[in-house]
């Protein structure tokens, strides 16, 4: 038996960049940012050597479609080039000895250039290193099908730094025009710390392919560069006081996202290196509306859409910060979860909420512009947040059958909170209670129901939902005459609401313009549901949900006898107009309720005005006959 041999895999480039392409990074775009961590990286390496070093990098698209990206960085010797390129992707000691891990480097050379190949089926490079001045510079030539040549270029004169040349692949020949590689690089590249320029021409001028690159960083002729990087960010730089400050973060917003902030929030995190600045919406977005932001790692775009960065609540806030403690994901587009980040993300969160407090309380134009705009934010946050929920108790206004009040105004004055847990709810009983001097407060808007849950929790004041009883006890009872009269027309349409679910009702109250009002009880939900549960249980299950039964309190369709209306209705005698018209007066207060009309609903509505047109009709029919046959 003879020993086995190692070998290594074959790994086919092509289905690897296909790989990086499709499943790994977002799409090709990203080869610039790649390529531009490597000319950074370089560039770190070397002022480790040479503090004072220049500090550029260089994007030229040329006029045969191929992009140079020169860097002044600390270059490659033919061993070192030969040791990160071989394989590349792979990590190497070099890649330890230039500090990769270190918070000041940005990536690994070997995966920036391999990303390139995601837009170019030829790779070139071209390096004279700092660390070794009077090595001769080499030449790096890859090509997609996975080999390459190595050579040096003794006697030339090339300064320190790397030039990586890549020619397009069929079909890509887009990523790498000016104006593609001018946007790239203005994206990703911004807030770097050195000096990041791509050329570009001059009104309509260009260069011929056979003109040779200056070698000392000058443009070509009829080109200039074009500075896409900052020296400062934008939040940390100095200005002359708070105003000038604020302006000029304004102005970096309307660049950045694209509207003027009613407010900027700092953000800072020393432990992780963070640092930035939250902008504030000028508009309401809905909840779950937002929530991503502009990331920067050492300065380097991370993404322009990174999610829960900041919680949920806080979706007002469009933030940037740029941080040297978090670590990428493998496709270097969003953050990797670890304890560092959650520590983050909790640290960002409380200078939100500081701020959000701090202007809640303040009483300003700006708190009252903000509770105006962003009054669901802090209705989410209250949910969570006893401090904000009190705030929010005194300051956020509710709509209510007493006008606009804050839940602290509604129960000092009335004692209590009674409020309708659905906007359907407030706008079946609304009428009535304003009538009648109720306070009820409409919770039918998004979050407000489990807020008044919570505020019930911290108040000595009754809190609570509204009932049928509610209103029904106020409604005044009709007179024990008055009662007797109806009595038959009530038991007659109640025989036309069992099916409906409903009872029926005769009460006096105001407004005497309206009819009806349809009021529906939650316990009684309750209490149907448990019936429901008793028809479909065995003998035994079905005696235990007995205990907890009480007969159901259906639904109350309750008429105005101050209505004229209704006074004509129950004094008619029972029978088809009587059954249509009670059905009209239900489906009225349904819609008045803002209920939806269901196929059961619509048919009703539709059958009793059948019976009221015909009535009607038939009445004028017999009351002009004889008129015409006098006059005949």
């Amino acid at each position: 038996m003879t020993d086995p041999v190692a070998q290594a895999f074959q790994v086919d480039l092509h289905g690897v960049v296909d790989l990086l392409a499709r499943h790994l990074y977002s799409g090709p775009r990203v080869y610039v940012r790649e390529l531009l961590q490597n000319g950074v990286d370089a560039i770190t390496a070397r002022r480790a050597l040479d503090p004072g070093c220049p500090a550029t990098v260089r994007l030229r698209p040329l006029a045969d479609g191929s992009l140079a990206v020169v860097d002044s960085g600390v270059g490659l010797t033919r061993a070192e080039a030969q040791e990160l390129l071989a394989t590349v992707g792979r990590s190497s000691k070099r890649d330890l000895d230039l500090g990769l891990g270190r918070e000041e480097f940005l990536g690994q050379f070997g995966i920036g250039l391999l990303s390139a190949f995601m837009v170019a089926d030829e790779i070139e490079l071209v390096s004279r290193s700092a660390r070794e001045p009077d090595a001769p510079a080499v030449r790096w030539r890859g090509h997609a099908d996975g080999s390459y040549d190595l050579t040096e270029l003794p006697g030339t004169d090339l300064p320190v730094g790397s030039t990586v040349r890549i020619r397009p692949r069929r079909d890509m020949e887009h990523w790498l025009a000016g104006e593609t590689v001018a946007a790239l690089a203005a994206e990703f590249g911004s807030l770097l710390p050195v000096d990041v320029a791509v050329e570009v021409p001059l009104g309509a001028a260009a260069a011929a392919d056979d003109v040779p690159l200056p070698a000392d960083g000058s443009p070509r002729p009829g080109h200039v560069w074009r500075r896409v990087s900052a020296p400062e960010l934008p939040w940390t730089r100095t200005y002359p006081d708070a105003v000038s400050r604020s302006q000029a973060l304004a102005r970096y917003c309307e660049q950045t996202f694209g509207f003027t902030p009613l407010a900027h929030v700092d953000l800072e995190v020393p432990l992780a290196g963070v640092s930035g600045v939250a902008f504030v919406l000028p508009a309401a977005v809905p909840p779950g509306g937002g929530g991503s932001h502009r990331v920067y790692l050492k300065r380097m775009l991370l993404g322009a859409r990174v999610e829960g960065l900041l919680p949920e609540w806080a979706f007002f806030v469009r933030g940037v910060v740029d941080a040297s403690g978090l670590r990428p994901t493998a496709s270097r587009e969003q953050l990797y979860t670890d304890e560092v980040l959650l520590a983050t993300q909790e640290a960002l969160a409380g200078a939100v909420r500081a701020w959000t407090l701090r202007t809640l309380e303040s009483g300003t134009a700006l708190a009252e512009q903000f509770v105006r705009t962003h009054h669901l934010a802090v209705r989410s946050l209250a949910l969570t947040d006893d401090t904000m929920l009190d705030l929010a108790s005194r300051i956020l206004p509710y709509e209510t059958t007493d006008g606009m009040l804050t839940l602290a105004d509604v129960a000092r004055e009335h004692g209590r909170v009674v409020y309708a847990p659905t906007l359907e709810e407030y706008k079946r009983i609304a009428p009535v209670a304003r009538a009648q001097g109720i306070a009820v407060v409409n919770a039918g808007y998004v979050y407000d129901a489990d807020l008044l849950a919570r505020f019930a929790q911290r108040t000595p004041v009754e809190v609570r939902p509204l009932g049928a009883g509610d209103i029904a006890q106020v409604l005044t009872p009709l007179t024990p005459e008055r009662e007797l009269a109806t009595l038959d027309a009530v038991r007659a349409g109640g025989d036309v609401l069992r099916p409906l679910d409903t009872d029926l009702v005769v009460r006096t109250f105001e407004p005497a313009g309206l009819p009806a009002v349809l009021l529906h009880d939650r316990d009684g939900d309750h209490q149907r549901d448990l019936q429901a549960a008793m028809a479909e249980a065995d003998d035994v299950w079905g005696d235990v949900l007995a205990g907890f039964a009480a007969p159901a309190a259906a639904r109350q369709l309750v008429l105005n006898d101050a209505s004229p209306l209704v006074r004509d209705l129950l004094a008619a005698p029972p029978g088809e107009v009587f059954t249509a018209g009670l059905r009209s007066l239900y489906v009225s207060a349904l819609l008045l309720a803002g209920e939806p009309l269901r196929a059961r609903e619509s048919e009703l509505m539709t059958g009793s005005m059948t019976v009221l047109l015909r009535a009607g009709l038939d009445r004028d029919t017999s009351a002009g006959g004889p008129a015409e046959e006098e006059q005949a």
